[in-house]
């Protein structure tokens, strides 16, 4: 009897349990949809700078490659690398001794040339009275003339020697073309140097102004310059520009674009621009990367924030209301650059337009909005 009235209690339980949850479950299924409350917002215009930043590369508006024009030894090195140099101040002295030596023949040569001429000089005057004399025939006193053009074309051979010998003499003497900083020293005292070594003696670099060259996308020069009429007027149109240096701290001084390639880079679909930045206090070094910063300034455009959007793949989307106050997704189309907080539309949205403003990522196509 006992065991009976267990077995009946556990399948009360068991039933109990059962009705439980059947009714539990009705009420899930009944339970009506949530409704979420999302801020709107309508669509206007405003004015919007943004920053682009491209990669750049640093040269001194200078930078002259010194090759010696003559060959031999480097006898000196009178300057150290990054040392601040003068226009004309002497760099390095090259063996002088043979091109003296050179040019003392050419000067004992020219000497030569002029006794001869002398000579020369002499005897045509003489064959001259001789041949107004009648004395002597026409032919003698051709062959003397002749011989005095000679001498005279001697003398001017020999000059052209001295002068070529006294310039290859003051080869020896390499000195600065321009004011600037001394690059690397490759070569040492006693190295055999030449104009056609493959390395320069050194590089002058002028870096009280530094050149900084950086591209930009071909369709970014078109547009400009369809908005100013030529690339060149765009150029002289840009504002100042901010430069980013490699430890991504900002150059203190702004700097302005001067020049653009009229040659469209064919790998890359970019052109080069070029942007002078002064270097007062010689931070900027030849050689150096960074970016060049860009402000574009857009006015009365349609700008939304992101969080306002959703991306999917290649596109973007916001979320409008429809009549019955659902969610309904307008595909939209925005400038490429931003500031990290906002959009410029191009497409797809009008001014006065109500849209979602945050949360759109939660959204889901005919939600319930409230």
């Amino acid at each position: 009897m006992i065991n009976v009235n267990g077995k009946c209690m556990r399948l009360i339980g068991i039933v109990s349990c059962a009705l439980w949850m059947m009714t539990s479950c009705q009420k899930t299924t009944q339970r009506p949809a949530i409704q979420a409350d999302y801020v709107t917002m309508k669509v206007k215009t405003d004015s919007l700078t943004l920053s682009t930043r491209y990669s750049a590369t640093i040269r001194g508006c200078q930078d002259i490659e010194i090759y010696p024009q003559v060959g031999g030894t480097l006898q000196s090195l009178l300057v150290t690398e990054g040392e601040r140099v003068k226009k004309g101040q002497t760099l390095f002295i090259i063996d002088q001794v043979p091109f003296q030596a050179a040019l003392n023949t050419a000067k004992a040569n020219l000497e030569s040339a002029q006794a001869n001429l002398s000579t020369a000089e002499l005897t045509y005057q003489s064959t001259k009275r001789l041949f107004d004399q009648q004395v002597v025939s026409d032919f003698e006193l051709q062959k003397t003339q002749n011989a005095l053009s000679s001498a005279k074309a001697a003398v001017s051979q020999a000059k052209a020697q001295v002068v070529n010998a006294q310039n290859n003499l003051s080869y020896t003497t390499v000195k600065s073309p321009a004011d600037g900083v001394i690059g690397t020293l490759p070569y040492r005292q006693g190295a055999l140097v030449g104009s056609s070594m493959p390395q320069p003696l050194t590089t002058v670099s002028d870096n009280n102004s530094m050149y900084v060259y950086f591209s930009l996308p071909e369709a970014r020069l078109l547009a400009m310059a369809r908005e100013y009429g030529t690339p060149e007027e765009a150029v002289a149109h840009m504002p100042e520009v901010g430069l980013q240096l490699v430890d991504g701290t900002m150059y203190e001084l702004k700097g302005k674009v001067e020049t653009v390639s009229g040659v469209i880079d064919r790998n890359t679909g970019s052109v080069s621009l070029r942007a002078v930045f002064d270097n007062p206090k010689h931070i900027l070094f030849s050689g150096s990367t960074g970016n060049i910063v860009v402000p574009v300034e857009y006015k009365d455009r349609i700008v939304i924030p992101q969080v306002a959007t959703v991306q999917k793949q290649d596109k973007y989307f916001v979320f409008g209301i429809d009549a019955d106050g659902n969610a309904k997704s307008i595909a939209i189309k925005i400038e490429p650059y931003n500031n990290g907080k906002d959009y410029i539309v191009t497409e797809g949205l009008q001014v006065g337009q109500e849209i979602i403003a945050t949360g759109a990522g939660m959204l889901r196509e005919g939600q319930k909005i409230r």
